[in-house]
């Protein structure tokens, strides 16, 4: 890892540069001065998307979901306490798949709830079906 990473803002989107080793410091958006880590996942639309997957040099973990679905539902306080626990190093974030249907085209959701894993970039595992809280950040923290 390099001295410094880069951080999309979960408020107003900015990228951020930092030095690594102050990731665990509650760091700030430059732009906008809200902090970097809300310990709640992103709720992000296809605009966002791209930002957030191109611009953090964190992993950053997808729930796709539907307000529609029981065990998407059943599944969303977990992943909200996952968020509390996975952050600084791993950013969470929700896709509402009713409303960006292209996303869900575009990464081949066929079932939700399906958890996807990024690292740089690139999808680097995935998860269909409800989880726990731990079995969330044990799956996000595995090696990949």
């Amino acid at each position: 890892m390099n001295d410094s990473l880069h951080l999309v803002c979960p408020h107003c989107h900015a990228t951020n540069r930092m030095p690594a080793a102050r990731l665990t410091e509650q760091p700030r958006c430059g732009q906008c001065h809200r902090p970097l880590f809300v310990a709640h996942p992103v709720e992000l639309t296809a605009a966002d998307f791209e930002k957030h997957l191109g611009h953090n040099d964190i992993p950053m973990l997808v729930d796709f979901w539907a307000p529609w679905c029981g065990p998407c539902r059943m599944m969303a306080p977990a992943y909200e306490q996952a968020a509390a626990q996975l952050e600084p190093y791993v950013r969470l974030a929700k896709v509402n798949t009713e409303e960006e249907q292209a996303l869900a085209a575009r990464f081949g959701i066929r079932s939700i709830p399906t958890l996807v894993l990024f690292r740089q970039g690139r999808e680097v595992a995935r998860q269909a079906g409800a989880m726990g809280m731990a079995d969330i950040v044990r799956w996000a923290r595995a090696p990949g």
